[in-house]
């Protein structure tokens, strides 16, 4: 998740006053029961920080609990699930099904702690399984595109950490199987009882998905769609297609789910998915609009050139790391997205 200004259009207003508030105040929201047999609980990114994943514990009929993005988890510590858990009436020893929306570390970190704990299945889909097992080489194949990104001297070493070679997505929660049940395009997850569904949305990861409980009218966004935040773009490792188009398919591919309340993986529950769909989408056509001004007016520019002139939240100056590179992979998707990408120069 990376977060940057909102665009000009209002938020959407939550359907959980509760997790607002908590979120205004900088707090953990409490456990709350979204439907009979779904509930939502927050873990902390790490101890004594607020910012949080929000978990859905759903129940099954035969009485098993599966957990949608279990959070993070430092060195296997899952106080936080336990409590939470207790707090809905159920506990971890109960859970049989671990499912994320994508391989960060804050939705897919707890996964193999919980599976140690409980022997329960994790369930993802397979292009971010295939993104876990290639980011060694994924990662050292970078240090070639920053190489060529004309960044500054004083800042390389900080990207190639952060984005080459010193990168590790999973930051080192994950461990083979990276799921036991592979996930593909419309699949329904083994809850006994209820009809949830795969709606693979890729673009911030390639192997992001949703999941649609049209039952309950609820729609799980992972990090796809937030009420406040625009999700970074191709944060999953490298990919044969343009993320950012991939992104934009997928948000048009939330139409016909206007009706469902959005569950999202941070922040709090909201309505009207698609007036939020189209605000994200034209954040990042105002975003290919500054990169074509740029092209226009510079003469074979470098990318990192090309990105001094996009308003990034602080400006491109301030950024280092792992910021610093997304920002500057952003860039070149929208230039090879405009058909523009060879009028950048390689430094």
């Amino acid at each position: 998740m990376t977060t940057v200004p909102p665009p000009a259009a209002p938020a959407p207003e939550p359907t959980s006053p509760v997790q607002a508030g908590a979120l205004r105040d900088g707090a953990l929201p409490p456990v709350e029961e979204v439907r009979p047999g779904v509930w939502t609980l927050a873990v902390p990114f790490r101890s004594g920080v607020p910012d949080a994943t929000l978990v859905y514990v759903i129940e099954g009929t035969d009485g098993t609990v599966t957990l949608l993005d279990p959070g993070w988890s430092a060195a296997d510590d899952l106080t936080a699930l336990r409590e939470g858990l207790a707090a809905t009436g159920r506990s971890l020893d109960e859970v049989g099904l671990v499912v994320v929306t994508h391989l960060h570390a804050d939705h897919l970190g707890a996964a193999a702690a919980v599976r140690r704990a409980t022997g329960a299945r994790v369930a993802m889909h397979r292009a971010d399984v295939d993104a876990l097992r290639h980011e060694g080489a994924d990662a050292a194949a970078n240090d070639a595109d920053i190489a060529s990104w004309g960044l500054p001297g004083h800042l390389r070493a900080g990207v190639v950490a952060a984005w080459g070679s010193g990168r590790r997505i999973g930051l080192g929660r994950t461990t083979e199987p990276y799921a036991d049940l592979l996930l593909d395009d419309g699949d329904a997850l083994p809850i006994a009882g209820r009809d949830i569904r795969t709606l693979h949305t890729p673009g911030h990861t390639a192997g992001h998905s949703c999941f649609v409980d049209e039952g309950d009218g609820l729609l799980f966004t992972g990090d796809h769609v937030l009420p406040r935040i625009n999700s970074g773009i191709g944060l999953g490792g490298r990919t044969s297609t343009n993320p950012l188009g991939d992104y934009l398919a997928s948000l048009r591919r939330l139409d016909r789910y206007a009706d469902l309340e959005v569950c999202p993986g941070h922040e709090y529950r909201f309505r009207d998915v698609v007036t939020r769909a189209r605000t994200l989408a034209r954040h990042r056509e105002e975003r290919s609009r500054h990169v074509a001004a740029a092209l226009d007016t510079l003469h074979e520019p470098t990318l990192f050139e090309v990105a001094t002139r996009v308003p990034f939240s602080g400006g491109i100056e301030s950024m280092t790391g792992f910021l610093l590179a997304s920002a500057l992979t952003q860039t070149a998707y929208h230039a090879a997205l405009l058909g523009r990408a060879g009028e950048v120069r390689p430094a």
